[in-house]
């Protein structure tokens, strides 16, 4: 056989192997692409992974987020937002989900089922409890409250096996409570504040 046919279909080979990577790397490129506005998201629901709206003095949070099903991270975080609405369950495959420093007050058991879930923050809230439903939460990985107004932590959060971190830090807890909360994630990374003398 020539060699120059053999160089032929060496480079024509080689070729066709750049080709196909490149395009895979634009299909990559596509699932990685950050929103940064619901405008630009809602030209393509369907192709929309990444949300972030940050620092957008939001005051609600906003329905449309519900029409993004393939929706993996949503960031939300520095706005003024005061509730969750039920119907964030839709969004069954979220992986991160920011919610630090708005206004919330209630941590609403429907974030509990969501199933893909690995990051959840809700750092710098006005929470007072955590929902017994966070056993649910199978695939919780990071879970960050710091600096809310907790009053209680319940005994559900020892079916968190896959918790690497949970930050505590900024919330007022006596030393015996601490302990208890250690005994039930042994194998978590927890912060805290260093303790008080308060009943809890």
């Amino acid at each position: 056989m020539p060699k120059a046919f053999l160089l032929i279909c060496f480079f024509l080979k080689t070729l066709t192997s750049l080709v196909f990577a490149q395009a895979g790397d634009s299909l990559l490129n596509i699932h990685e692409q950050t929103f940064y506005s619901l405008q630009s998201a809602l030209t393509n629901p369907n192709q929309v992974y990444k949300l972030k709206l940050r620092n957008e003095k939001l005051t609600v949070f906003p329905e449309e987020i519900f029409l993004f099903k393939n929706l993996r991270e949503l960031d939300l975080s520095k706005n003024k937002i005061r509730e969750i609405p039920p119907e964030i369950v839709k969004l069954t495959r979220l992986e991160l989900l920011d919610l630090s420093k708005n206004q919330i007050e209630a941590f609403i058991r429907e974030i509990c089922f969501l199933p893909e879930l690995k990051v959840l923050r809700m750092s710098r809230n006005n929470l007072i409890s955590i929902p017994s439903e966070i056993e649910n939460l199978h695939a919780l990985e990071v879970l960050d409250l710091w600096d809310n107004d907790l009053t209680g932590f319940p005994e559900s959060l020892s079916k968190l096996e896959k918790l690497k971190v949970f930050d505590l830090r900024g919330i007022l807890i006596n030393s015996k409570e601490q302990k208890r909360i250690e005994e039930i994630l042994p194998d978590t990374k927890i912060y805290f504040s260093p303790s008080c003398n308060c009943g809890f």
